[in-house]
């Protein structure tokens, strides 16, 4: 079953089993304005809840990227390269940032649902 939850710091995961795709909510990529330039992590990289996996920038500012749960990356979204605008156009779908195997899945629990997240940004 999948489950998608978010982080405090506006970071989605859309979960499946022990693996899940990491990207930035609508609401962030909102806030950050038209993206140029997307810096991703290499496949098989770890990282801890709260690490730096990934660096947004935009025409505003840079923004960090942080890992929701302990997570190894699996696959990056290598066409953002070319695309970084994918995250700007479809954030939770094409403009998805890493897959990731999850190293601990009770930490789903910390993050928020979307009932939550809705009123976290509200």
């Amino acid at each position: 079953m999948t489950r998608l939850a978010f982080s405090q710091d506006h970071e989605y995961v859309r979960a499946d089993g022990d693996t899940a795709t990491i990207g930035i909510s609508d609401y962030a990529q909102d806030q950050l304005g038209d993206i140029v330039f997307v810096e991703l992590p290499a496949v098989g990289t770890s990282f801890k809840k709260g690490d730096e996996i990934a660096v947004v920038e935009s025409v505003k500012a840079a923004s960090e990227i942080y890992a929701p749960l302990d997570c190894t990356i699996t696959q990056v979204n290598e066409a953002l390269a070319d695309a970084p605008d994918q995250v700007n156009a479809d954030p939770m779908g094409e403009g998805w940032l890493v897959k990731v195997s999850i190293s601990d899945a009770s930490q789903l629990d910390e993050l928020m649902d979307e009932k939550a997240y809705a009123a976290h940004i509200a």
